[in-house]
């Protein structure tokens, strides 16, 4: 099962690499990957919520998400799976970029993205601002693969941790509320 799927995340890679990329956008996604780099672009903007009646509770939900995906991921799961990145293993991809992590899987960037993007989703009283949310957070697991640092499967287990860790940053601050309505 584990060689299927390595099987098709090393075809998924290189068929990005070669069908999906072109050189006018890869300027363009290795910035925003690299927006991603120690959750910089989401702390930031959840820090920014805080200071805005309407926006504080989405963003301290996503604070404590990430946090909680930042230790099951880089903490916990990169430490014992120690999956190489695909730079190192699939011969023919060429990456745009590198990471000083050797380890790959699970992705923390797109873990980071879905921790805030699905907390926002899940607090932010404006619909727009929901679906922005989960579309940055797509479009950096996306990038992940564009940019040839993660496979499919790292992107996958990202998505769904950080996607997980979102729900249980909500059900505690709903936990929290009615707590305090009591």
């Amino acid at each position: 099962m584990l060689e299927m799927i390595q099987i098709l995340d090393e075809s998924a890679l290189l068929w990005i690499q070669d069908a999906v990329r072109v050189p006018f956008l890869d300027p363009l996604v290795e910035a925003f990957t690299s927006l991603g780099n120690t959750g910089v672009m989401w702390i930031v903007l959840s820090l920014g919520m805080l200071c805005w009646k309407p926006t504080r509770r989405a963003g301290g939900i996503a604070l404590l998400a990430m946090a909680l995906g930042m230790l099951c991921t880089n903490v916990v799961l990169k430490q014992l799976v120690l999956r190489p990145r695909p730079y190192v293993m699939v011969e023919g991809l060429i990456p745009l970029l590198t990471s000083a992590d050797p380890n790959s899987f699970p992705s923390g960037h797109t873990c980071a993205a879905f921790a805030a993007g699905m907390a926002w989703a899940g607090a932010l009283p404006w619909r727009w601002a929901r679906t922005a949310a989960v579309i940055q957070a797509v479009c950096m697991g996306l990038s992940r693969l564009y940019v040839g640092v993660h496979y499919p499967s790292d992107v996958l287990a990202g998505a769904l941790i950080g996607s997980l860790c979102a729900l249980c940053a909500l059900w505690l601050a709903a936990r929290s509320r009615e707590r305090r309505r009591v």
